[in-house]
């Protein structure tokens, strides 16, 4: 399962059963064209098909840099940057939080598949307490735009939206993230390896959660900034009850 999972990511979601099966048997693998089709709806793989674009049209929607929200868990954007380290790549999702601006789930991977976004969003999912009324946004990466990530939001009642061509502002909080962790951590740091370049990215988004003042949150940082919001819910929900 993990080598089929493998190489339709490899493939960014182009390759179906029969082509998954070729490369398979070109390494070794003798697995007949049903069982690969069985394993690949196992794991909700779906390979795009020609009229992907007819699809993709018909139900993005775009947020126009209107970043502006009144609560928590309202819009979610999410992108994915990566950093070099002795030679290699690895890839860094994150979600943050439009309300708060805070990083709300991030994960680290040697590979930019489908799965990193799906596994990210998932974790985040859960630990937000599975939100309703949430809008997710992105940009056009093939990652986001599979329908493997599409039905993954559908079955969790999240709306889609889109960075429009050529306008990689409208994802702007997420580059904005990107620009400082580089900027304030990665570039200061020489990495000898994964598990430093992971541990420095622990304990950047910890310190930009918890600490980094925002000046779009009346200098506020993330979390004390949704504490904020908290305590007034709370309080006007006690006066109401009076």
């Amino acid at each position: 399962m993990l080598q089929v999972q493998r190489i339709f990511d490899d493939s960014q979601q182009r390759f179906g059963a029969e082509k998954i099966r070729i490369i398979l048997a070109e390494n070794g693998i003798c697995v007949g064209k049903k069982r690969i089709r069985q394993i690949m709806r196992e794991l909700d793989l779906t390979s795009i098909r020609e009229n992907a674009k007819s699809n993709y049209r018909s139900r993005q929607e775009y947020l126009n840099q209107e970043f502006s929200v009144t609560r928590p868990n309202e819009i979610w954007a999410s992108d994915i940057t990566y950093f070099k380290i002795k030679g290699y790549a690895v890839y860094l999702c994150v979600i943050i939080d439009l309300f708060s601006r805070k990083v709300i789930g991030y994960r680290v991977s040697r590979k930019c598949s489908t799965h990193l976004v799906t596994a990210t969003f998932k974790d985040t999912f859960q630990a937000r307490g599975n939100p309703t009324d949430l809008t997710f946004h992105n940009d056009r990466g093939g990652q986001y735009t599979s329908d493997t990530f599409f039905k993954l939001l559908q079955q969790r009642g999240v709306k889609q939206s889109f960075s429009r061509s050529g306008r990689p502002c409208d994802n702007a909080v997420a580059e904005t993230f990107f620009a400082s962790f580089k900027r304030e951590e990665a570039y200061r740091r020489d990495y000898s390896s994964e598990v430093n370049f992971r541990k420095s990215v622990d304990e950047y988004i910890r310190f930009y959660n918890e600490q980094r003042p925002h000046q779009t949150l009346a200098y506020k940082s993330p979390v004390r900034f949704e504490e904020l919001y908290g305590q007034k819910k709370t309080q006007a929900c006690e006066k109401t009850c009076v």
